[in-house]
């Protein structure tokens, strides 16, 4: 099983990391015999598989800073990057961005958007290729072409939720520049009907096998998961409600064998790729495909002696303390419960017999670290350069690092060891700056909390009762005796942490406009928020956009 699994995570790098390197000359007239073109490429199946390669690696940038994951969450109640002192004030656009201060110049909101754009144009650009292909008569092209459609509908899906009125831009010849729709709901309605009319060509002509070459594709099963989160948000994006079509795709989704993992975290490990439950997945490689980065984003500069990291850590991403503490059993058990603590009773993150933290909980079953940190050998770690006392804002445990739940501020002096740290994917001993687990986008838990969410709406809630209670069971939590909007938003939030999933949902719930740490309440109706601004550098480059109400 372990050969299958490492031959179905090599095939996946293949596909997410191949690129044509062509030698260096100084003799501009020297004929290459290595270049790639249309005579000479595109001729087998292999090359077909390896010409799609440039549409999956621009995935791989999800797993770093300042992206489109790092925008859906950092304005979200998950995660945040306080300034501690010198670092990661970068300007207060962090900031921004946590407090819903959103401007165009943010350059955040354009990081986002050229990774979405790069990502379109290079299917564009592919679809283009196999249909000159298809056109001469080549009957493979056309599986291609539909593969390549699906991808380009996941970028369009995540286009349409951060930036709601976007550029419909489909044909790579056309150097005339896209322009959005001068209306907003229109404009967003109009990709919506653009991402749903895809999906309903292609599903029948892709690939109905999960796993194996399929595993890191958009297969059919990728594609339903796919519309069943469009349709979860389609109130939100088009205005009309379709709940009934979530639990329609959401049973597609299931009849493809997908099963809860045993273990919650087992999703997350390194070398995750034979998780029962995860449906699509960016495939990392610390050597071959590399660009997660989480170990450094989250962890303590001296974290590096806890895990004998190759490279030193950034002290960035905390948790809010308000979403950790949401881990707390709501319904009576005693200590924190839920899928980061799998069932420990009496847990105290302050207890120093318990290195790291976690006393017999294995660390790899924990979305957070938290409480005392220690070197590998078992000894305390300390921050030589913590804020001590005489400071504006002297960490309150001095030198030694501990995490706790707790942040004191996010500007300017937040508390070097502040914060519950992100950990939900596991960190590897001696391991590098880049991770290789793989990045998961979908997976069959969220597919069963938005088939209960759409039942739970629609009247069915003694059904839709039934599947979270499979999701508590699973973490070992007491299931929940009724089913409300309220709980079904908290389960989401335990089980999706950090999945790019939590600012849709506190629109869809109408939440977003909430009070949470350093952020202020704002009324959600018809708020500008709900959607980030058309950077401005986009704007500058073609007349033909249109901002989006409220910004300018």
């Amino acid at each position: 099983m372990k050969n299958m699994k490492n031959t179905i995570k090599k095939f996946s790098i293949l596909l997410l990391g191949l690129i044509f390197v062509v030698p260096a000359c100084t003799d501009l007239d020297e004929e290459l015999f290595s270049e790639v073109t249309d005579e000479n490429f595109f001729q087998t199946e292999e090359e077909f598989i390896a010409a799609l390669g440039s549409a999956y690696s621009a995935f791989s940038g999800l797993g770093n800073h300042a992206n489109v994951w790092t925008n859906s969450e950092l304005s979200s109640d998950e995660i945040v990057v306080p300034a501690k002192g010198g670092d990661w004030f970068d300007g207060g656009v962090l900031i921004e961005v946590h407090r819903h201060q959103f401007t165009p110049s943010n350059p955040f909101f354009n990081n986002a958007w050229n990774q979405i754009y790069g990502g379109i144009s290079t299917t564009n650009r592919l679809i283009f290729q196999f249909e000159e292909l298809k056109a001469a008569g080549n009957p493979d092209a056309e599986a291609f072409i539909s593969e390549l459609r699906g991808v380009r509908a996941l970028w369009y899906y995540w286009a349409l939720d951060a930036f709601g009125n976007v550029p419909l831009s489909i044909d790579f010849t056309d150097e005339t520049p896209s322009a959005n729709n001068t209306d907003f709901e229109s404009g967003r309605r109009e990709v919506f009907n653009f991402i749903e009319t895809e999906l309903n060509e292609i599903i029948p002509l892709l690939n109905p096998n999960v796993g194996g070459t399929a595993y890191g594709r958009m297969n059919q099963a990728t594609a339903y998961a796919l519309r069943t989160k469009l349709y979860l948000n389609a109130e939100v994006f088009s205005g009309t409600p379709q709940w009934d079509k979530v639990i329609l795709d959401a049973d597609k989704v299931m009849e493809f064998g997908y099963s809860l993992a045993p273990v919650y975290s087992d999703n997350f490990i390194i070398e995750n790729q034979g998780s029962p439950e995860n449906i699509f997945v960016v495939p990392y490689d610390k050597v071959f495909a590399t660009g997660f980065n989480w170990v450094v984003m989250n962890l303590h500069f001296a974290s590096q002696n806890t895990f004998n990291l190759t490279s030193q850590p950034w002290n960035g991403y905390q948790v809010v303390e308000e979403f950790y503490n949401s881990y707390i059993d709501p319904i009576g058990n005693p200590g924190p419960q839920g899928p980061v603590w799998r069932g420990l009773a009496n847990f105290d993150p302050n207890d120093d017999t318990t290195p790291n933290g976690v006393g017999t909980l294995d660390l790899r079953l924990s979305n957070f670290l938290v409480g005392p940190q220690f070197k590998s050998d078992g000894t305390p770690i300390e921050d030589p350069g913590f804020e001590g006392e005489g400071t504006a804002s002297p960490d309150p445990d001095g030198a030694r690092v501990n995490f706790t739940p707790q942040s004191n501020e996010l500007f300017p002096n937040g508390w070097r060891q502040g914060g519950a740290r992100n950990q939900k994917y596991q960190y590897e001993m001696g391991g590098t700056s880049n991770m290789s687990n793989d990045f998961v986008i979908f997976r069959l838990a969220d597919i069963m909390l938005s088939k209960a969410e759409a039942m739970l709406r629609m009247g069915e809630a003694a059904d839709a009762l039934d599947i979270v209670n499979q999701i508590r069971v699973r973490a070992d939590v007491t299931p929940y005796g009724t089913l409300t909007l309220d709980n079904l938003f908290d389960e989401r939030g335990r089980e999706m942490f950090a999945e790019m999933t939590r600012r849709q949902d506190q629109i869809r719930f109408g939440k977003f406009g909430d009070a949470w740490w350093e952020k202020e309440a704002y009324s959600q109706d018809g708020s500008q928020y709900l959607v980030f601004p058309i950077p401005q550098v986009a704007m500058d480059a073609s007349a033909a956009l249109t901002q989006n109400p409220g910004y300018f």
